[in-house]
Formats: structure tokens, C-alpha cells, sequence
């Protein structure tokens, strides 16, 4: 082959990855648009539903199920107690507080003896899944309802699964130790299980706290945060739970609970395994695998997701916090996919196989790279002169103002419904990091999850440790 007949290919090879990222733009905003139009339809339902409902009867009904919120703590010394102390301050009429320590190396442990006054007590597992070893639990006289696990550390998959072998109600709840839920979060959750025997998994709404005002435990005021790396991933929660996962919600294949507030049928989720230790996105996998499990068996389940019930977590506000998050979560999906991968366009796993894996298998798991090389093919089809005018249109219009138009769109959802930014500049501020995080940030993040393909393919297992600055903080804009 000659010089200028490999130019002539490789030339053709550019031309054709730039039409291959122009349909992989054009199907991603098509699906969101989609889920947005849809989610704005159960938006709407849902609170119609809402205004018929009475969750101060709820909080004293006897029908309502026994819950144990399972928090695993490892290295958590900055914001255990105020997530203690909210988990004990919920409102609902019989639950239990299950803090898994899982062999921290700080003072977590020791804190939570102080603060609830820890006493050494027996506390016998009803469940065989395999943990590493318990050193002994605690519970607290002045708590009743507060028990601590101790174990050598395992990982939080691992500690979720030592929680559930001391679990004894029929639901659970799976929570981040440093999650904030708000009052009645565990109650309108709860609404869930109780309006559909079989509902087996239910995750609600994650918003950041950084930013807004706690005391002891409790929210009292919403901002948005200082610092601009945490403002962007508001706007990115935004878009993520109000127009994605309330769309996939509509459509009856939910794939993701978020693992910092997600609540399970105990007996569903120790049939199907518990949670995988050999995965750093056990909260996905889960979830899928209950689908599978109940799919394969034939028998009748449901798994949702609910808007209104609300847990604040702290986000990352370092570029290299958020990039080692954003590794793990694409080494998590990978590992997911791939061992599911058999639900990949089946048939027989309904619309979980046919719509949402798909979706998630091409466009979310390969989307890193093709959307990466795409922007490297773009570049070099302008520097090259090979770049028309109506590609480039196209490209920006897909790429930036279809994505912009979302980003706005869930801004819109989040004011016609739950309207939790009260400040008008903060509404203002969030519709105009829509069209900023465009340029730069969106780029950023397709780069940390590049990061997290190669992570994955080079047989990277770490966790990664994130670093808390707690809650406590933000006291003393209400003092």
C-alpha cells in the first residue's frame, strides 16, 4: 500500500469516527430528552400523589414495617456523630441504628463509645453471609435503639454484610456513615414498601450538603456551596436523580440505588447473595443482580425510585478527591456490565435487558471513549481543514447545546417541584453553570472516567480513601 493510500485510509477512518461521535452525541441527548420529558410526567404524578398522603399518620402507624439502617464507618471520625445523631432523630415508628465499624484506624469507634456511651453486649447474627471477623458489638443505654458492630476492616461491602447477618427487621436500610437524611426521609421511603408487597428495593433523592447549615445532625438552611467544584456536581445531581433516574423510573428499569440511602427487603437480598465484596460499585451490582434474580426466577418484584425522600452527603471539592471518585464509579460499572452481561438485549430480562442495560452498556461504559477520541478527531478535523461547517454545527449542537438545554431542564424540575434552592441568585447561578460546566468540566469528567477504564483494564481493586470535613462546620452561619 502506498504513502498516499494509507493517507487516503486514514483520512476516511477520521471522517468516519466523527460521524460514529456525532451518533453517539445524538443518541445520549435523544435518551435524556426522552427520560426528561418522561420523568417530568411521573414528576407530576408523584406529587399529585403526595398532597393524598399523610405522613404524620404514617409515622404512628402500627402497619408500618420494622427498618435497620445499616451505616458502615470506616474512617469517619469527622462526621459520625452528627449522622448518628440524625439517623436516632428520624421520625418513624419502630427502627434500629446498626453502625458497622469496619476496623477504622482513627478515632471513629472510640468517639461513638463517648458520645453514646458504648456498653459491650452480645448480639448473636441471624444470617450466614461471610464477613471478616467480628471483634464485638455495643449498644447504647441511653439509645436504646443504637447498636455498634465492630469487625476487622473488609471493605464497605463487606461491613453491609455483617450488618445484615445482625439485621432482624424485614427491611434495611444501606446508608453512607456520612450521610445527613433529612427527618421523614425514612418514612416517605418506607411509603413505598408499604403501598407494594413486592416492592425489594428503593433508593431516594442524594443532594450535596456542602454549603448548607446543620445543627446537630439537622438541616436548617440551603445554599449552594463556595467552592465552584461543588456547585458543578449540584447541577450534575440534579440532572442525574430528577430527569435520569425518574425516567428510568417511569419506565420500570431502574438499574442504580445510590449506596448512601437506599432501602432493601432483608430476605430478597440474603437470598440473592448479599452484597459482592469483589466490586467497588456493590450498590449497582446489587441492584442489578436482584433483577436478575427475580427475572431468571419468574417471580414478581419491583424496584423504584423516590423523589422526595432526601440524604445530604458531602462532595468531594478537590479535583483529585473527585477524580478518584469518579475512577472508582466507572471501574464499578464496568465490573458490573461485565458480569451481568448476559442480560445484555435479552429478552427474557424485559425492559432491563432491552432498553436500560443497552443504554448503559454503550453509552455510559463506552461513552468515556468514544467521547474522549471524539473530541481529539474533532480538533484534528478542523486543524486539518477537513472539518465542513455543518459538522461543526452539528458537533457543538449536540455536544454542548443539547447537553445545556438539559442541564436547565433539570434546574426547571427541581423548581416546579421541590423547590429546595429558595434564593433566586442561587436558581440563577445553577442555570448558568448549565451552560459553563460544558467548557471544561463535562471534558474533565469524560477524563476521570477514561481514567477509570484504564484503572480497570490495568486490574485496579483500591477504594480509595475520600477525605471528610464534616458537617459540624456550617454551624455557625445558624448560630
Amino acid at each position: 500500500m502506498s504513502g498516499s493510500q494509507v493517507a487516503d485510509w486514514l483520512w476516511a477512518a477520521l471522517d468516519g469516527y466523527n460521524v460514529v461521535v456525532l451518533v453517539y452525541f445524538a443518541l445520549l441527548s435523544l435518551t435524556y430528552m426522552v427520560m426528561t420529558v418522561v420523568a417530568f410526567r411521573s414528576l407530576r404524578k408523584h406529587a399529585l400523589r403526595l398532597r393524598s398522603v399523610y405522613l404524620e399518620d404514617l409515622m404512628r402507624s402500627v402497619a408500618a414495617p420494622p427498618i435497620t439502617l445499616i451505616a458502615p464507618a470506616y474512617n469517619e471520625e469527622a462526621t459520625c456523630i452528627d449522622a448518628v445523631r440524625a439517623l436516632l432523630g428520624l421520625e418513624y415508628p419502630e427502627f434500629r441504628v446498626l453502625v458497622v465499624n469496619d476496623g477504622s484506624t482513627d478515632g471513629t469507634l472510640a468517639r461513638l463509645k463517648q458520645e453514646f456511651d458504648l456498653k459491650r453486649s452480645p448480639r448473636f447474627a441471624v444470617a450466614r453471609l461471610p464477613t471478616a471477623p467480628i471483634r464485638g458489638a455495643w449498644h447504647s443505654p441511653t439509645h436504646p435503639e443504637l447498636w455498634v458492630i465492630d469487625k476487622e476492616n473488609g471493605g464497605k461491602a463487606d461491613a453491609l454484610n455483617a450488618g445484615l447477618n445482625h439485621c432482624r427487621t424485614p427491611l434495611f436500610c444501606a446508608m453512607d456513615a456520612d450521610s445527613l437524611p433529612e427527618r421523614d426521609a425514612l418514612t416517605r421511603l418506607a411509603r413505598a414498601f408499604m403501598e407494594d408487597v413486592f416492592m425489594v428495593a428503593a433508593g431516594g433523592i442524594i443532594r450535596i450538603a456542602n454549603g448548607c447549615s446543620f445543627r446537630s445532625g439537622r438541616l436548617v438552611d440551603v445554599r449552594l456551596p463556595k467552592s465552584l467544584l461543588a456547585r458543578l456536581q449540584v447541577l450534575e445531581y440534579l440532572r442525574a436523580f430528577l430527569s435520569g433516574r425518574m425516567g428510568w423510573d417511569a419506565i420500570d428499569a431502574t438499574l442504580i440505588i445510590s449506596g448512601a440511602f437506599g432501602m432493601f427487603r432483608r430476605s430478597a437480598v440474603v437470598a440473592a447473595g448479599g452484597f459482592a465484596t469483589d466490586t467497588v460499585g456493590e450498590d449497582m451490582e446489587l441492584v442489578v443482580r436482584l433483577h436478575r434474580h427475580f427475572r431468571e426466577k419468574r417471580e414478581p418484584y419491583r424496584i423504584s425510585f423516590v423523589p422526595d425522600p432526601v440524604a445530604w452527603t458531602e462532595a468531594p471539592e478537590s479535583l483529585k478527591q473527585l477524580g478518584k471518585q469518579r475512577d472508582r464509579w466507572q471501574r464499578g460499572l464496568i465490573e458490573t456490565l461485565s458480569r451481568h452481561r448476559k442480560m445484555l438485549l435479552n429478552p427474557r430480562f424485559g425492559r432491563v435487558g432491552l432498553v436500560a442495560y443497552p443504554y448503559y452498556f454503550f453509552l455510559e461504559m463506552l461513552g468515556p471513549l468514544i467521547e474522549a477520541v471524539g473530541y481529539l478527531t474533532f480538533v484534528a478535523a478542523i486543524l486539518t481543514g477537513r472539518a465542513s461547517p455543518a459538522y461543526i454545527l452539528a458537533f457543538i449542537a449536540l455536544a454542548a447545546v443539547l447537553g445545556t438545554t438539559l442541564s436547565v431542564t433539570a434546574v426547571g424540575l427541581e423548581e416546579l417541584t421541590f423547590k429546595r434552592y429558595p434564593r433566586t441568585k442561587d436558581l440563577l447561578h445553577l442555570f448558568w453553570l448549565a451552560i459553563a460546566e460544558n467548557f471544561g468540566y463535562r471534558q474533565l469528567i469524560t477524563f476521570w472516567r477514561l481514567r477509570g477504564m484504564i484503572s480497570k483494564a490495568r486490574g485496579v481493586t483500591t477504594w480509595g480513601e475520600m477525605e471528610r470535613r464534616g458537617f459540624g462546620a456550617t454551624e455557625e452561619q445558624v448560630a
